[in-house]
């Protein structure tokens, strides 16, 4: 098993150059699964660690996503980027705290988004939220890779220039790699890649297609999948367990 300080390393460098998809795992059988299928990295998923515990998306105290995060990390040796919802605070000083407690479990990545559960964070107390997280991880491991990221789908009527004005704050705030979930068109792509270059860019993907090598032909350096693994296998489970139950009538 590789040391943490390798982990965090690897997986900095796997953001200098090329493409890579990183799953989102739920548990620790998920994450041991996608290692033998030889992928590079393991997100977490705050959706799917929620409905793992029976809970909605959400509803996790910070220690109990902090309590997920180190069985991850123990379940593999691949790096783990680690959902942090809005870091369980809304003042900077706060997330920052929360921040240094993630980093004890060995997260080799976390993100921070601009949504408080309810409203959407003004842009300048978001970005003092993104400097805080980021003085917390140099005070510590600077290696460890912060991700900015903006809810835009929170708010629908949210404009694509107003994502990528965020993007380009947070990254200027000390965010490593950038991310606005559902920027998906390809114009608004290549426009957030330019935008915040040379800083790497995520974009979430639920369909499990060739559209995929698209977004790294515009720039996109990953592509994580949210909660739409564990959704996939959830239906599953589902459409199982109706079937089983029908053939008890």
């Amino acid at each position: 098993m590789p040391t943490i300080a390798e982990k965090r390393a690897t997986f900095r460098r796997l953001h200098d150059s090329g493409f890579f998809i990183i799953p989102n795992a739920w548990d620790a059988g998920g994450a041991v699964r996608l290692t033998k299928l030889g992928f590079k990295a393991v997100a977490s998923t705050s959706a799917g660690a929620a409905w793992a515990a029976g809970e909605d998306d959400g509803a996790l105290s910070r220690d109990a996503v902090l309590a997920h995060l180190r069985m991850l990390v123990e379940a593999t040796p691949l790096p783990i980027n680690a959902d942090f919802e809005n870091g369980f605070a809304d003042a900077p000083a706060a997330v920052a705290a929360n921040v240094a407690l993630a980093m004890e479990t060995g997260i080799a990545g976390l993100s921070i988004e601009d949504w408080s559960g309810s409203e959407m964070y003004a842009r300048s107390l978001a970005v003092e939220r993104i400097a805080a997280a980021r003085a917390a991880i140099d005070a510590v491991d600077p290696t460890v890779m912060l991700i900015g990221r903006n809810e835009n789908f929170r708010v629908p009527d949210m404009p694509v220039a107003e994502s990528i004005a965020r993007a380009v704050a947070y990254a200027e705030a000390g965010a490593d790699c950038l991310f606005a979930p559902f920027i998906l068109d390809p114009g608004a792509v290549a426009e957030l890649v330019a935008a915040v270059a040379p800083k790497p860019v995520n974009v979430v993907v639920h369909e499990y297609d060739a559209r995929i090598r698209a977004f790294a032909e515009l720039g996109v350096r990953r592509c994580s999948v949210g909660g739409s693994l564990a959704k996939r296998s959830w239906s599953a489970f589902d459409e199982a367990a109706r079937a089983l139950k029908d053939c008890e009538a």
